[in-house]
């Protein structure tokens, strides 16, 4: 369940990256020195937006694409045996009670107990679950956890993260570029147009500024997880899906790689600044929040 806010996350990086890059070689940073002496705000935002909003918007047009080559998902168009024909047929009847369209249904290779729901629309998304998921739950539990992420489907939670994501970004490229502007003029008196100081401060400022909006992403990402929980318990019961929470919690000490952990679906719980950076909450919390339904 991890493995939707990682992708997305990692790619979104990814892209914003790559645009600064090829907008900085193209020049466009040029037109915030205006006249070498002071800065231009309405260019900086327009350029902030761009680049804010382009990398949310182009992880989520290519997150399916991504989660399939990343995870080695394989999905399912013809059932080769009777428990994919089963996993087809849940989601299907599960995609109808929610209102959406059948998504695209896939299984990919790893021990740990894991799914996930990705897409950039809500009636064209895919939703994957893991061979250890599928290894080591009852089949309620499953159904339980495949609800979960339908429910993320039907809530547009990838959508809402991404506007969020957008938001983040472009405050975190305008606000970095105008620490870089004040560091290169007002205190090293920079004044024949942007020097080394100007680039230092702007990726210390954009990495510093950077965490703390990935604290608003995750605490956004805390509160949809309460609220796919409550689409699972509507759409199949309340408690297959604490049974399933409390398995996985069973299985905490799991296969996820050390650069994930943060994403993990119930680790770092216990130190409340770890806590700020976890896209999950804690599944004690969780069940806890299901049985007060």
């Amino acid at each position: 369940m991890f493995k939707r806010v990682a992708l997305f996350l990692a790619t979104n990086l990814a892209v914003i990256l790559v645009l600064s890059i090829v907008l900085r070689l193209l020049g466009v940073d040029s037109i915030l020195d205006e006249r070498n002496v002071g800065i231009n705000y309405e260019a900086l935002l327009i350029l902030s937006l761009v680049i804010g909003f382009g990398g949310s918007f182009i992880s989520l047009a290519i997150s399916k694409w991504m989660a399939k080559r990343s995870t080695g998902a394989r999905v399912i168009t013809q059932p080769s045996n009777a428990a994919e024909s089963w996993l087809l047929n849940t989601v299907e009847r599960q995609a109808r009670q929610a209102g959406i369209e059948m998504p695209e249904v896939a299984i990919y290779d790893a021990p740990d107990m894991n799914a996930f729901a990705t897409g950039a629309r809500r009636n064209a998304a895919l939703v994957a679950v893991s061979t250890g998921l599928l290894n080591s739950m009852r089949k309620e539990e499953v159904e339980a956890v495949l609800a979960h992420e339908i429910s993320h489907v039907a809530n547009g939670d990838m959508v809402t993260l991404t506007l969020i994501q957008g938001v983040v970004n472009t405050f975190v490229i305008f606000l970095s570029r105008v620490v870089g502007h004040f560091v290169d003029r007002v205190i090293l008196k920079n004044d024949r147009g942007y020097g080394i100081g100007y680039f230092a401060a702007v990726i210390v400022s954009q990495l510093l500024l950077g965490i703390l909006a990935s604290i608003i992403v995750m605490w956004v990402s805390r509160l949809r997880e309460f609220r796919a929980d409550a689409g699972s318990a509507k759409l199949n019961g309340r408690e297959p899906m604490i049974n399933a929470l409390a398995r996985l919690e069973r299985g905490r000490p799991g296969e996820l790689p050390e650069a994930l952990q943060a994403f993990g679906i119930s680790g770092g719980a216990k130190k409340k600044m770890s806590r700020l950076f976890m896209s999950h909450p804690p599944i004690p919390e969780r069940i806890e929040a299901l049985r007060r339904l």
